[in-house]
C-alpha cells in the first residue's frame, strides 16, 4: 500500500517525538482520521467535547511538559474554534502546533461549503509560520519548520492541508531546483548577552540598596540561579502569575504574586525598592512597579522583541536566564553591607501570611471564598498540578495557595480568557499521567466549559496511572471578577441581567457521568469535602457554596477607595448591605496585630 500524505504527517509527528495530538473529529480531515486507523491511534487522538478545548488542552500539555503540544480540527468551523486556544498560546508565548483541514483545491474560492480564507485567518494568531499544503513535496519541510518554529519562538505555529492533499501518494522531495529537503530534530542551546553588557548589569546591581527581583515564567529553569542572585543581593522576588511555581513560597524573601491579584508585600517591595531585576517576565501592569525614575532597572528576556518595554530599564540583556545569571552572579558584590532591606522584605512577607490566615478565617455566608484554597493548601500532595481560571478564583489561587518545591500552577496569564482551567488540567493529566492533577474554577468558567469536559475526563480516565483529577467549583451563582470590576472601576453596581448565573448541580453531574461528587454548603465541611476528594479513585468534582460579598482586595487599595466602592454599592446594588460587611470585614485584617476570627 502507497504511503499517503496523511500517513507521512503522523510519521514525522511520531518522529519528532508527538505522543498524543488533542482535537476533534469532521470531513475536512477526514484523510488523517483514515490515517490514524493505519497507524493504529499513533501518535493517540485525544478527542475533547469541542475544538477550543483541544487547543486549551494542547496549550496545557506544553505548559506542564515543555513539549510541544498539538491539536487538529476539521476545515471552516473546527479550524475557527481553535482560534481561543491558539491566541492564549500566542500570548502566554507557548510551543502549539495546529493542523487543520480545509475544502478540496478544487472548491477553493468557489464559496463552497465550510470553505473560509483559513491562511488570513490565522495569519495573526499563528504569525510566526502558517502555510498551506498543496502538493506532497512540501512536506516534510513546511512540517519540520512549523514545530521547530513552535520551539524556537515560543509560540503557535499552523499548517492548512486540504483534504484531497491528504488523500494524495506521499512523494518527498527530489534533489533539484525549487525543491526544499528538511531533516528532523534541533539541538538544544542557549543565549547569553556580551560581557561588557553584563559588567554594566553588575555595576546597576552592585550600586542599589533596595533591590527588588521580579520573575515570570522564563525564570523556570534558573531556579537555583534565582535563589543564588536574590540571597546575594538581600532581595525580595515577586512573581508574576506566570511564574507562581518558579520560587517556592515557602522562602522567607518570596513576596508572592503582583498586581491586582498580588500581595501587599510585593506592593510595597515595588514601592519602595530602588533597583528592579526583572527576570523572564513581560509583566504589564506598569503601576505595580517602581515609579519612573525613582528605581534603576536590569531586565533578563530570552527574547529581543518582548524586552525593554514595561519599564525604563536601564540595562536590557538578551539571553537564557540560567546562563546569563551563572555569567552574572560572579560580577556581584559579596560584601552587601547591612541587611534592614532584606528584613523589612521578610518581616511584611509574614505579616501578609498572617492576614491571609485571619481573612481566609471570616464568617461568610454560606462559605468564605478565600477559606475554600486555604483550606487546601496544606493537604496538597507535593507533585501536585494545579490550574486556575480566569475571574474570582485566580485571586483566592494566587494569594493562598502555597507553591513547594516539585508542584507546578499555571492560567491564562496574558489574554486572561474564561475557561481553560478544566481542559488545561486535562492537558496536564497527559503530561504527567503519574501526578494529581487539581483545576481551581468558578461557576462561570464551569457552566462556559468545565461540564462538557468532564465528559472528556470520564472518557479517558484509565489513561493516567494516578486517575486523581480534581476540579473544584467556587459556586456563588455570579460571574464574580467582572462584578466586583464593575464595583471598583466603574463605580456600577452588580447588573444582575448580566451577572447572575444559574444554580447548577455540579456534583450531581459529575456522578451521573460515574465519576465522583462532593458538594459542600457548610465551612465546618470544607476540610473533610477536601480529604474526600483526594482519597477519590478516580476525576473528582467538588463544589462549594460561596459568598459572592467576599471581595478580591487589590493590595494597593486604600480606605478611601474602599469608600468610594462602597459609595457605588449604595446606589442600588442588590447585595449591597453584605458587600460593604465583608469588604470592611477583610480589610481590616491588614491592620491587625494579632491573630483573631470575626
Amino acid at each position: 500500500m502507497s504511503t499517503k500524505v496523511a500517513d507521512h504527517i503522523l510519521e514525522r509527528l511520531r518522529a519528532w517525538g508527538v505522543e498524543q495530538v488533542f482535537g476533534y473529529p469532521g470531513d475536512g480531515i477526514n484523510g488523517l482520521l483514515a490515517a490514524w486507523g493505519r497507524a493504529e491511534d499513533q501518535p493517540r487522538f485525544i478527542q475533547s467535547r469541542h475544538e477550543e478545548m483541544s487547543a486549551f488542552q494542547a496549550v496545557g500539555y506544553a505548559k506542564f511538559s515543555g513539549r510541544i503540544g498539538v491539536c487538529a480540527a476539521t476545515s471552516g468551523p473546527g479550524a475557527i474554534h481553535l482560534l481561543n486556544g491558539l491566541y492564549d498560546a500566542k500570548l502566554d508565548h507557548v510551543p502549539v502546533l495546529a493542523i487543520v483541514g480545509q475544502t478540496n483545491r478544487t472548491a477553493m474560492g468557489g464559496s463552497y461549503q465550510q470553505e473560509v480564507d483559513l491562511h488570513t485567518l490565522y495569519k495573526d494568531v499563528a504569525s510566526e509560520f502558517v502555510e498551506t499544503v498543496t502538493v506532497p513535496e512540501q512536506l516534510p519541510n513546511v512540517l519540520d519548520r512549523a514545530i521547530r518554529t513552535a520551539y524556537a519562538r515560543r509560540c503557535p505555529t499552523a499548517l492548512i492541508i486540504p483534504g484531497d492533499v491528504q488523500e494524495l501518494d506521499y512523494s518527498p522531495p527530489t534533489h533539484e531546483f525549487k525543491m526544499v529537503p528538511s531533516s528532523l530534530g534541533m539541538s538544544e542551546y542557549s543565549m547569553t548577552p556580551t560581557d561588557e553588557a553584563l559588567r554594566r548589569a553588575a555595576d546597576v546591581l552592585n550600586a542599589g540598596d533596595k533591590v527588588a527581583v521580579l520573575v515570570g515564567q522564563g525564570a523556570a529553569g534558573a531556579v537555583a540561579e534565582v535563589r543564588e542572585i536574590a540571597e546575594l543581593l538581600g532581595a525580595g522576588v515577586a512573581k508574576a502569575l506566570l511564574g507562581k511555581d518558579v520560587l517556592s513560597d515557602e522562602l522567607p524573601y518570596v513576596t508572592g504574586p503582583i498586581g491586582l491579584l498580588g500581595s501587599r508585600p510585593s506592593y510595597e517591595m515595588m514601592r519602595d525598592c530602588d533597583t528592579l531585576l526583572t527576570i523572564g517576565s513581560s509583566f504589564p501592569y506598569t503601576q505595580f512597579m517602581p515609579d519612573f525614575g525613582k528605581a534603576r532597572g536590569v531586565q533578563i528576556d530570552i527574547d529581543p522583541h518582548m524586552i525593554g518595554m514595561r519599564y525604563p530599564y536601564e540595562v536590557n540583556l538578551v539571553g537564557d536566564a540560567r546562563s546569563t545569571l551563572r555569567r552574572l552572579i560572579p560580577l556581584l558584590k559579596t560584601d552587601r553591607g547591612g541587611r534592614e532591606w532584606y528584613d523589612t522584605v521578610c518581616a511584611n512577607v509574614k505579616r501578609w501570611h498572617e492576614t491571609m490566615e485571619r481573612r481566609a478565617a471570616l464568617t461568610a455566608d454560606p462559605i468564605n471564598p478565600e477559606y475554600v484554597a486555604r483550606a487546601l493548601d496544606p493537604l496538597l500532595p507535593d507533585n501536585a498540578i494545579l490550574t486556575s481560571d480566569s475571574g474570582s478564583v485566580a485571586n483566592w489561587y494566587a494569594r493562598h495557595i502555597t507553591m513547594r518545591p516539585g508542584m507546578r500552577g499555571s492560567l491564562s496569564g496574558t489574554l486572561a480568557t474564561m475557561g481553560p482551567g478544566v481542559p488545561y488540567a486535562i492537558g496536564a493529566k497527559f503530561a504527567h499521567p503519574d501526578r494529581p492533577v487539581f483545576a481551581l474554577v468558578g461557576d462561570g468558567a464551569m457552566q462556559m466549559n468545565g461540564l462538557a469536559e468532564m465528559i472528556t475526563a470520564a472518557k479517558y480516565r484509565d489513561r493516567w496511572s494516578d486517575p486523581r483529577l480534581v476540579v473544584a467549583v467556587w459556586n456563588n451563582h455570579d460571574l464574580n471578577q467582572v462584578t466586583w470590576e464593575m464595583r471598583a472601576m466603574e463605580g456600577a453596581p452588580s447588573f444582575l441581567p448580566s451577572q447572575s448565573i444559574p444554580d447548577v448541580q455540579y456534583a450531581a453531574f459529575a456522578r451521573s457521568l460515574g465519576l465522583t461528587g462532593i458538594r459542600v454548603e457548610k465551612p465546618e465541611d470544607v476540610e473533610s469535602g477536601w480529604r474526600a476528594a483526594l482519597e477519590a479513585d478516580g476525576p473528582v468534582v467538588i463544589e462549594f457554596l460561596t459568598d459572592p460579598a467576599v471581595p478580591p482586595i487589590p493590595p494597593h487599595a486604600t480606605w478611601e477607595q474602599m469608600e468610594a466602592t462602597a459609595a457605588s454599592i449604595l446606589k442600588g446594588d442588590a447585595d449591597r448591605g453584605s458587600v460593604i460587611k465583608q469588604g470592611l470585614k477583610a480589610k481590616v485584617q491588614e491592620f491587625l496585630p494579632g491573630r483573631q476570627k470575626q
